[in-house]
């Protein structure tokens, strides 16, 4: 493929390890998710307000980055596109999440308008029952993951562990604990999707 003569050196060394990515190196991709990973979280925190949403969105980024890293094209800088898909998946999110908010248009007499967002704080008890089925599916599919990808999920998904905590508790340097809990999110989307061929 003809890579932009304009990139810079930078982006000229990504679009190496890219391909190198696309081969099958694992060293590849750390090395990836290693230049890009902070720049990644402190933009996805400025537009979510959240450490846990960043740090969760991060992850995702790289995700969707990664499993579609054969399309990437070095038209333009390996960073550009990866920004783009970490601003949409955002955008994606904070949508998803206006969503869940119900605004309420209060009007008394000829007052203007007055936009209330109102947050449901008690969940009726089919959302509840709901809840409660999708946590037992993700319990059983959990049970079929390596041990260790095992323990990675339990402390950050149902521990709700953050990263630094999960990093202490397993002596783990906490750049492995992210790339591994990637690792394991992706193994529970495919045991996920080939028990339900309907998920996207």
């Amino acid at each position: 493929m003809e890579i932009n003569p304009n990139l810079s050196d930078k982006a000229k060394q990504d679009y190496k390890l890219v391909k190198l990515a696309i081969a099958g190196d694992e060293k590849a991709y750390a090395e990836l998710l290693d230049r890009y990973k902070d720049a990644i979280y402190y933009m996805l925190l400025k537009m979510v307000n959240n450490k846990s949403d960043a740090e969760d969105l991060t992850i995702e980024a790289f995700g969707k980055a990664f499993k579609n890293i054969a399309q990437y094209t070095p038209n333009y800088a390996f960073s550009t596109w990866l920004f783009k898909i970490a601003t949409n998946n955002c955008i994606d999110f904070i949508r998803k999440k206006k969503a869940n908010v119900v605004s309420l248009d209060q009007t008394t007499d000829e007052q203007e308008t007055i936009g209330t967002p109102l947050q449901a704080d008690t969940p009726d008890p089919e959302e509840d029952m709901i809840k409660n089925q999708r946590m037992a599916l993700m319990r059983d599919v959990v049970e079929k993951l390596k041990p260790r990808y095992r323990t990675l999920v339990e402390l950050r998904y149902f521990k709700e562990y953050s990263y630094e905590e999960i990093a202490t508790e397993l002596d783990l340097p906490i750049g492995t604990v992210k790339a591994q809990l990637f690792r394991a999110r992706e193994l529970l989307f495919n045991i996920l999707k080939s028990s339900n061929p309907n998920i996207k």
